[in-house]
């Protein structure tokens, strides 16, 4: 039976470190973290997300302000709030709610936003630091599944680590992080052939397609560690995973449910993500001062 690794405990416990760390700078600087959310258009689901953020940031003492846009924005209105914004000393994040609307291109948004407050870590400065391992910043689904797999105190160096998905936002960083453990690491996506045996040589497994129960039984090694990016609808429209989680449980070491597996650590790592930026803002304020 596998162990289930518990995101929402885990969160909790980082965004209390979180909270004491951002009251910390502030009685000694008088700097409180800040975070812009910028939305553009009625997305439902981007709606819910945005509300969720800023709820994460009362919860540890940020303070934080959303921008709307309306669907019809031009993309030159979203730079130019991203360029005023990249000057405002309050904020030290800048985070835009992605999808957006087709006629604005998101990596044009994402390279107008200033890579120091760049807390999503999508900015191809901030790319390519963590391609190379020296990193301010690390994308918060990767940055939060490695938090989950070191709770449970699984060594990673050594290891078969297989990621499912390519995506520049999960994938391919999830892929990085952990060769920087020292794992080795086998990237599938929709092209890989034999995909059921090569998941089924990992120790440890972390699926981010988007497919409802994709992964099954016979994909899994016995005693594997299962991690469950994927955020699905099921035939009923209720929320599952890309792990067909009632066969695979059984074999797994230890797995993450959905919801409350990896949902719940990608906020808090975007919390952790702008107490660092702020931080960083601080060092270099007080460089400059000496």
């Amino acid at each position: 039976m596998g162990k289930i690794i518990s995101g929402k405990e885990i969160s909790q416990a980082l965004r209390a470190k979180i909270k004491a760390e951002a009251a910390t700078l502030r009685e000694d600087s008088g700097i409180q973290p800040g975070l812009a959310v910028i939305l553009v258009g009625n997305d439902p689901a981007s709606q819910i997300y945005v509300r969720n953020k800023q709820r994460a940031c009362e919860e540890v003492g940020f303070h934080s302000q959303e921008y709307k846009l309306s669907e019809n924005a031009t993309e030159e209105q979203l730079l130019d709030l991203i360029g005023v914004l990249n000057k405002d000393n309050k904020m030290h994040g800048i985070l835009v709610q992605l999808p957006l609307p087709d006629h604005i291109d998101p990596q044009t948004v994402i390279q107008n936003i200033a890579p120091e407050k760049d807390v999503d870590a999508f900015h191809p400065i901030n790319v390519g630091k963590i391609m190379i391992g020296d990193y301010d910043f690390l994308p918060c689904t990767p940055a939060g599944v490695m938090e989950l797999i070191d709770s449970i105190g699984v060594e990673i160096s050594g290891k078969h680590c297989v990621v499912v998905g390519r995506s520049n936002i999960v994938g391919k960083p999830m892929a990085m992080l952990l060769l920087h453990r020292n794992a080795t690491v086998t990237i599938c996506h929709s092209k890989t052939r034999n995909l059921a045996e090569i998941c089924a040589s990992a120790d440890i497994l972390v699926s981010a397609v988007g497919k409802a129960n994709f992964i099954t039984a016979d994909m899994v090694k016995e005693g594997a560690v299962v991690i469950d990016v994927g955020m699905n609808r099921d035939a009923d429209g209720k929320l599952c995973g890309d792990v067909a989680y009632a066969s695979v449980e059984p074999k797994a070491s230890y797995i993450t449910p959905v919801p409350g597996g990896v949902g719940p650590m990608t906020i808090t790592m975007l919390m952790q993500n702008t107490l660092r930026a702020a931080q960083l803002k601080q060092s270099r304020t007080k460089g400059s001062a000496e």
